[in-house]
């Protein structure tokens, strides 16, 4: 399946119908970054400016205008959702060590581990103070739960590193919990603004779970596919931190003996570098980008499907071509 760059020349039609929206969320995220330790808000605005697509406050910000929702509490929510992504994503950059993100140095290479742990700590719990003011226990259960299972799937993934034996089942556990969880969360959270029926909240947070395994898919696929500067970080680091991933797992199972034995040396002592042209061959030849993709496509035609019942309208329109557009994605 080929996958075609995205024009970069306009925001996606989804973007513009919630143009005002998101504006509405920057106010909040600006307003909630002020702690008054210049650290803090300098280390949040540098991975926070460093841009990136803001899908989780998107995806909630579209599933409560598709039900119709005219309350006030949907930016409030979708900043918070940012805080939590923003705060794993501080956490993540020190945990494995990288330098890279989006095309820039990552918070950790340019303030310091210690910094971005903490600054990641502080948006974490400003996220919690921000969910306690929508005084409904509901979407405190669903965030409370949300960041428990991120935190269990990063510890899963540590565990997992340099393992060479792990299939496809236990890569998806990881990926659904530390990936898609978060968009499960706020897809349900656009359901419980609107006080949706039990059977419609489920069905948006199945729209998406199935939408962050898609996104975690092909994120994993670019690693070994993608250009540095189009990627925003250096080709092939999941390999050098000896994680394995859905097209490393797929050429295993299809690669001779020979090859098996290049790419298991590969994952479990990890640092790569020199082997990492020869890995990239063998991924492309037994087709385990084509498959992963294949893979990302099927969840992305799951998430299609399970919002197929809700009433038909401008925003529901839009999630349809968030995950039909997700399959471009190059960067």
């Amino acid at each position: 399946m080929p996958v075609t760059a995205l024009t970069l020349t306009a925001p996606p039609s989804y973007l513009t119908l919630i143009a005002d929206d998101m504006r509405g969320v920057d106010r909040v995220i600006a307003q909630r970054l002020d702690s008054g330790v210049p650290l803090v808000g300098n280390v949040a605005q540098h991975i926070i400016s460093a841009g990136g697509k803001r899908l989780r406050p998107v995806l909630l910000l579209l599933m409560s205008r598709a039900l119709g929702y005219q309350g006030s509490q949907h930016h409030n929510l979708a900043a918070v959702v940012e805080f939590i992504h923003t705060s794993t994503l501080l956490h993540d950059d020190v945990v494995d060590e990288s330098s890279l993100r989006r095309g820039r140095p990552t918070a950790n290479e340019t303030f310091g581990n210690s910094a971005s742990v903490l600054v990641g700590d502080f948006l974490y719990s400003r996220a919690f103070q921000m969910m306690v003011e929508a005084d409904d226990m509901r979407v405190m259960q669903v965030l409370a739960d949300a960041t428990n299972v991120i935190a269990e799937g990063e510890v899963l993934q540590l565990m997992n590193m340099h393992d060479a034996d792990l299939g496809v089942e236990g890569y998806l556990q990881v990926i659904r919990s530390k990936t898609a969880k978060l968009f499960e969360a706020s897809a349900r959270l656009g359901a419980i603004l609107c006080k949706a029926d039990p059977d419609t909240e489920e069905a948006c947070a199945q729209y998406g779970q199935a939408l962050g395994t898609a996104f975690q898919i092909i994120d994993d696929a670019l690693d070994y596919d993608g250009e540095a500067n189009e990627l925003g970080k250096n080709l092939g680091d999941d390999l050098r931190e000896g994680k394995i991933t859905l097209p490393l797992i797929l050429a295993l199972q299809r690669a001779s003996a020979e090859e098996q034995a290049l790419i298991r040396a590969a994952i479990e002592e990890g640092g790569a570098t020199e082997r990492l042209g020869d890995i990239l061959s063998i991924i492309q030849r037994t087709g385990a980008l084509e498959s992963s993709r294949e893979a990302a496509a099927d969840e992305a035609k799951r998430a299609i499907s399970v919002i197929g019942p809700l009433e038909q309208n401008a925003y529901t329109k839009a999630l349809l071509q968030l995950a039909a557009q997700l399959l471009e994605r190059r960067s």
